[in-house]
């Protein structure tokens, strides 16, 4: 398990606040149990916040026939819509909730070729939203296999996340479980899927990323 780099900055400038606060409240007039809940509460918000960007180390054997979790979270919508950005058709769609203490790092769902990538700055609805998929601030992403089947990942910002971070470029090859991103603190990403595509998870299931299998295709 180590931390992921999006994170090292803002461990840092949080590791400078607490030094200079928990001084500062030393200061404050108050009872002495006080203090200590205080310095207490800020070293498990510095803790939080390194936990936050913990990355783990997780081996995959690419395997074409199979769509992996691209994240860490709870499956919130097995559903068939339409897709109106891309394939503008009906896809099967499966959403992936990230809560502030899953871990963040986004991973590639299959191997192959981005064929298409776009950001969108939008809103920042609850990420469980219906709307959210094509209002809040979003990351297109599309890859396509070996087989010429066509994958769409969505990175989407949450109401407490305001910083989508994508890896992924027009062009790249990718395998199976590199990263393509990182979003910041609540989110949701969904992927969307050929219709015959056979689904593997269930609504309110908890999955891991680069390790669940989401569906076979």
């Amino acid at each position: 398990m180590g931390i992921h780099k999006e994170g090292y900055l803002i461990i840092l400038i949080a590791f400078i606040a607490l030094g200079i606060i928990s001084p500062v409240t030393g200061l404050i007039p108050m009872p002495l149990w006080l203090h200590y809940v205080v310095w207490g509460l800020l070293v498990l918000m510095f803790v939080w916040i390194v936990r936050f960007f913990r990355s783990p180390k997780r081996l995959v054997v690419p395997d074409e026939s199979l769509v992996l979790s691209p994240a860490d979270g709870k499956i919130v919508a097995i559903e068939e819509v339409a897709e109106p950005e891309f394939f503008q058709g009906k896809r099967r769609q499966i959403s992936v909730f990230m809560s502030p203490n899953n871990v963040h790092v986004n991973w590639a769902p299959v191997s192959g070729s981005v064929c298409y990538m776009k950001y969108h700055p939008g809103k920042y609805l609850v990420a469980w939203h219906p709307k959210s998929s094509v209002e809040n601030e979003r990351t297109t992403i599309v890859i396509e296999n070996a087989r010429g089947t066509q994958v769409l990942v969505r990175q989407i910002a949450g109401a407490m996340a305001r910083r989508i971070v994508c890896y992924a470029r027009e062009g790249n090859n990718i395998r199976q479980g590199d990263e393509i991103g990182f979003i910041k603190f609540g989110s949701r990403v969904d992927v969307f899927l050929p219709l015959d595509a056979v689904v593997k998870v269930s609504l309110n299931q908890k999955v891991s990323g680069k390790l669940t299998v989401l569906a076979e295709m």
